[in-house]
């Protein structure tokens, strides 16, 4: 299994993991730096949705580990991202009605990770995140999967509200969890079906939860009134399962 994230320090380096299309999740440039070979930097990483960071040396260093990276640090992913249609695909080669996790903005890569292994065990076909505002499929994420990361593909898209349509287009419907919706034991969770996660902090956004065609509430009996979001993945994916095998 393949736990190591991908660096690229030094100009060079950094503008070659872009032109061989090498998958980049984020950039960090020396604040201040204008000249030419850092332009042209920028403008590759502006051609992907890559998220640029202007940071000062320090940080620079720490992420290089050393101090030769000329002003420039590449994050690349630890794996490679699905795209949507891998995932629909993946539920058509097995017969089965499409069960998909949708993640709305998860930046703990520890969340990101126990979330991929609860949906590989759910038998869920796949996981959807956003390129922005989210953690990417960093080795932390690999590593707390345990190894899911290996067989549910990821897909990382621009919009998530527009992704929830067209997905609706191919007959889904969507269930997000909130604190103020219906008890999820008295919704029908069958079918084609996806799961939306909110924010760790935040839950689902406004517009993603217009989205959604349920509103689910755990019922929960203690002293505080929210779940970690991994945790509440894996408990309304579990219903899910449990209404699909009945």
């Amino acid at each position: 299994m393949r736990y190591k994230e991908l660096t690229f320090e030094g100009r060079n380096a950094v503008l070659e993991a872009f032109r061989s299309g090498k998958t980049i999740d984020k950039l960090f440039v020396l604040d201040g730096s204008t000249d030419g070979p850092i332009k042209t930097i920028i403008r590759e990483a502006k051609k992907t949705d890559c998220i640029i960071n202007f940071v000062d040396k320090e940080r620079l260093d720490r992420l290089a580990g050393t101090s030769r990276h000329q002003g420039v640090v590449a994050i690349g992913a630890a794996y490679d991202y699905a795209e949507v249609e891998d995932i629909l695909n993946l539920a058509k080669e097995k017969g089965e009605d499409p069960f998909i996790f949708i993640l709305d903005e998860i930046e703990d890569p520890h969340n990101l990770g126990a979330i991929i292994r609860t949906a590989n065990q759910a038998g869920a076909h796949g996981v959807i995140i956003p390129k922005r505002r989210a953690v990417g499929l960093t080795a932390t994420v690999a590593k707390t999967s345990a190894g899911a990361i290996n067989y549910t593909p990821v897909a990382k898209v621009t919009n998530i509200s527009k992704t929830i349509e067209e997905l609706k287009k191919e007959g889904l419907w969507f269930v997000c969890a909130d604190m103020g919706g219906e008890t999820m034991y008295n919704l029908n969770l069958k079918g084609p079906i996806g799961l939306v996660i909110g924010n760790e902090g935040n839950g689902v956004s406004r517009l993603v939860k217009e989205k959604c065609d349920f509103v689910a509430s755990i019922p929960m009996k203690g002293d505080i009134d929210s779940l970690n979001a991994s945790v509440a993945a894996g408990v309304l994916a579990y219903e899910i399962v449990r209404q699909r095998m009945a």
